[in-house]
């Protein structure tokens, strides 16, 4: 695949977040990346044989205090990592878009503050990260 669709595939989901959560989405980049590098994988307690399909940098939405933004601050980060998920996906294209879809909602989640656990609870119930 090429990174042009694959980025296209994310743009996709990006424009599937509902509106009530992208309007609040401030100073985050999201960028694609082919797969997670060591320091990365070290960071995140990534154990060895699984890897990441995307991940959140910055400091999240409900952490931020009352001079958060007052100078100059980098963008948070989303990255998407292409390989990991193109393996996943196993050469289905509705899987691929599922898996792709599944990660930039499970990322953004994260910039709201949510954790692993708390993001697993609401795509199990349907809910999302809406609180």
């Amino acid at each position: 695949m090429t990174d042009e669709r694959f980025e296209q595939l994310v743009s996709e989901a990006i424009e599937m977040v509902p509106q009530r959560f992208l309007k609040k989405l401030d100073n985050v980049a999201v960028v694609i990346a082919d797969a997670p590098t060591a320091e990365q994988l070290i960071v995140n307690n990534v154990k060895e044989g699984s890897t990441l399909l995307g991940l959140y940098e910055g400091i999240p939405l409900i952490a931020r205090g009352e001079f958060y933004g007052t100078g100059e601050i980098l963008p948070d980060k989303i990255t998407i990592f292409k390989e990991p998920i193109l393996k996943e996906s196993h050469g289905d294209e509705k899987h691929l878009r599922e898996i792709v879809r599944d990660t930039v909602w499970h990322e953004i989640a994260h910039y709201f503050g949510y954790d692993d656990d708390e993001i697993a609870v609401r795509e199990e119930d349907g809910t999302n990260f809406s609180r």
